[in-house]
């Protein structure tokens, strides 16, 4: 071929020229997107879910970008510290509302699973927009004293 263009890909060790279209060598390690959204706060009610009625949910896989945040903020000894489940439950926490799937504890679980490059978590779910989870609020709700206490 003449002058204006390459009849051939560049070795290696080859000079890349203008014309050539850039390559990509390694995958990212992180996907663009890791979760659906970042909150704040838990937009939903108190549900009065204790450590051992989140036991009883049994884990399921979620995928990160699926979930959305409830705390903004992370403490990066946490998220590096290589025992950080070994007092608390292996599997994070997650809250169906409203549709929406709110990660309520987890966040240092999930960003090293976002950090190894996996796009799923394993979570207990607590849907509450299902009947049960429904009388569960009301049953929080009735239960909760004046001031914010459980009776």
């Amino acid at each position: 071929m003449g002058a204006r263009g390459v009849t051939s890909v560049p070795g290696p060790g080859a000079p890349v020229t203008a014309r050539d279209p850039p390559t990509r060598t390694t995958a990212p390690r992180l996907a663009p997107v890791i979760f659906k959204a970042v909150g704040d706060k838990r937009p939903y009610p108190d549900h009065g879910c204790t450590p051992t009625d989140w036991a009883l949910q049994a884990p399921r896989q979620i995928r990160l970008a699926d979930l959305v945040t409830t705390k903004r903020t992370l403490d990066l000894d946490a998220l590096l510290d290589e025992q950080s489940t070994f007092y608390g439950d292996l599997f994070a926490h997650v809250v169906r509302w409203n549709g929406e799937l709110y990660l309520e504890d987890g966040l240092h679980r999930a960003l090293r699973t976002a950090l190894h490059g996996r796009a799923v978590l394993h979570a207990r779910i607590l849907d509450l927009d299902s009947p049960e989870g429904r009388a569960r609020l009301a049953e929080a709700t009735t239960t909760a004293a004046p001031g914010g206490t459980r009776r």
